[in-house]
């Protein structure tokens, strides 16, 4: 039986241990890195249907992040969904033309919202084709 794996790619402890819970509770396997190689690792391994990513990670960027996932054939089609307190318009745009398939700011978000992007950028690909920004 295929489990659904979200990798979420977070340092701040609470935040987290919030989203770990709430997605487990929404039936998802979830994985867990701080920093940026450890991400790359865990995704190339295990294969998560979906990826949250914080842009402020220690060592690589969430950019760097989202840029070697886009680049790596085994990774390039999972959908990553971007959650950060960087919220001007450039960060945005940048996130979006690396490929992201959404771009959340921290501060403007509740838990069912994540998991309602989640589902969204999960069917948006089946039902509409891929983004194009």
């Amino acid at each position: 039986m295929n489990e659904k794996k979200v990798l979420v790619i977070e340092d701040d402890t609470l935040l987290k241990d919030m989203l770990g819970q709430q997605l487990t509770k929404d039936g998802w396997q979830v994985l867990h890195a701080t920093e940026g190689s450890q991400a790359l690792t865990l995704a190339e391994g295990e294969h998560p249907n979906i990826v949250l990513l914080d842009l402020l990670l220690p060592g690589m960027s969430g950019f760097e992040v989202l840029s070697a996932l886009k680049e790596k054939d085994v990774t390039k089609d999972i959908p990553v969904i971007i959650l950060s307190n960087l919220g001007q318009q450039e960060d945005i745009d940048r996130g979006m033309k690396l490929g992201a398939a959404d771009f959340m700011i921290k501060s403007n978000f509740t838990l069912d919202e994540v998991s309602a992007k989640i589902k969204g950028a999960l069917w948006r690909p089946r039902l509409l084709g891929p983004h194009t920004y």
